[in-house]
């Protein structure tokens, strides 16, 4: 059916020789197009269509159609559909914020003399060499506008579920190049769509960076909070417990990983395993349990492992107290690494921000865009599923207040 619709080059020039014209500016945008596209899932899958290739990774699923309004009138695009992953057009509307925002990035760069070779390289390929400062503040302005909207927005309804997370990136600070910590957070949200609700930049990640962070997010409307998950940092645990009041869930994965660190190359098999039967339980009495066994086998092999584990056993297992449904999710911060190494490539490409305001332009242009595929694509948690966390979870309302009562109370026992 794909087929029977597209246009060749040759098609497109004989209806110029013949003199019909009507059509010639529409289809000649829907063929670039067309073979673009095919140009993009072709690099994305590694190999062309029909092509046997060992650098393939993976197969086309034939086409998904989209309307697609252009100053040349509507044009019917047909996607090309990939078995594993998905692909999306670079030229469509959920890329233009962030393709914006790291154009202006490179450009405030280097009209306040802070560029490097590598943005010297950009600039040259974009063809802004004459670009002024005023230039650059307009368009800025205009993506700033959209960022804070997005950014400072009301946030209404439950949120059971919170991750956190940060992502340091080089920034020049009067005169001298520092690394900051760009931090996001981003829940589940009642009716089971994720979205990201908080970006900020700190100048290190300390106790009360997160603290005014946290209380931020809950001045917008951020409650109902249920289990909030993370890395380990001591400065966040304790501005969860202090703004948000609920557990906190330590990162599994990257805690695995820390211990693999602790003990020789031939144990590091018996030690991931053994600390994935814990969480792999069946439910919190079950993961008590394992863990016992598990200190007893490590013991006499990994012993620095077994203190490290013993100390962070209960943040290890607070998803074991939630819905089964939900567990998989709640073990970790991967939720957020798909987010995070997109921000990475981007700012990758920059290289050094030229200040706090460039860096969150950029990731609050692609962030944006992220939450907007979010809504439209298949709930993260089932809405049956959400059903268990908030038939126990208190009015947002009341578990404000509560929030703010808890954390008075945190501050007057500190006094």
């Amino acid at each position: 059916m794909a087929e029977g619709q597209r246009m060749t080059v040759a098609d497109v020039v004989a209806q110029v020789r013949d003199g019909r014209l009507e059509d010639f500016v529409c289809e000649a945008v829907e063929l670039v197009a067309r073979e673009l596209m095919e140009a993009e899932v072709s690099g994305q899958v590694g190999a062309e269509l029909g092509e046997v290739s060992a650098d393939r990774v993976a197969y086309r699923n034939g086409y998904r159609p989209r309307p697609w309004e252009t100053r040349v009138g509507e044009i019917e695009l047909l996607i090309p559909r990939t078995r594993r992953g998905s692909y999306f057009p670079s030229f469509l509307e959920p890329r233009r914020r962030s393709e914006q925002a790291i154009v202006a990035v490179v450009m405030e760069a280097y009209v306040n003399g802070v560029s490097t070779r590598k943005v010297d390289r950009l600039v040259e390929q974009l063809g802004i060499e004459a670009m002024t400062k005023d230039r650059v503040s307009q368009i800025c302005r205009g993506l700033d506008e959209q960022v804070e909207l997005f950014r400072n927005r009301p946030l209404e309804g439950a949120y059971p579920y919170l991750w956190v997370d940060a992502k340091h990136v080089k920034v020049r600070d009067h005169g001298r190049v520092v690394s900051k910590a760009l931090v996001v957070a981003y829940p589940v949200h009642q009716t089971g769509v994720r979205e990201v609700i908080g970006i900020d930049i700190g100048e290190v990640e300390s106790g009360s960076f997160w603290v005014e962070f946290l209380r931020g997010l809950r001045t917008r409307g951020l409650a109902g909070v249920r289990l909030a998950i993370s890395d380990q940092h001591e400065g966040l645990k304790h501005a969860i417990a202090r703004v948000l009041g609920c557990p906190w869930q330590r990162c599994t994965v990257h805690f695995v990983r820390d211990m693999l660190c602790h003990c020789r190359r031939d144990q590091r098999g018996l030690v991931s395993a053994a600390l994935r039967e814990v969480f792999n339980a069946h439910d919190h009495v079950d993961a008590r349990d394992r863990a016992g066994h598990v200190l007893e086998r490590l013991a006499p092999v990994a012993p620095k492992v077994c203190g490290l584990f013993e100390d962070a056993e209960e943040d290890l297992t607070a998803f074991s107290q939630l819905p089964s449904e939900h567990w998989s999710k709640l073990r970790s911060t991967n939720p957020l690494e798909r987010v995070n190494k997109e921000i990475g490539r981007r700012s990758d490409v920059v290289g050094i921000f030229p200040n706090d305001a460039a860096a969150i332009r950029l990731a609050g242009a692609l962030l944006a865009e992220q939450t907007d595929e979010w809504l439209v694509q298949r709930r993260y948690l089932s809405a049956e599923s959400m059903t268990l966390i908030l038939d126990e979870t208190s009015d947002p309302e009341n578990s404000l207040a509560q929030h703010h009562d808890l954390e008075e109370a945190v501050a007057l026992n500190a006094a």
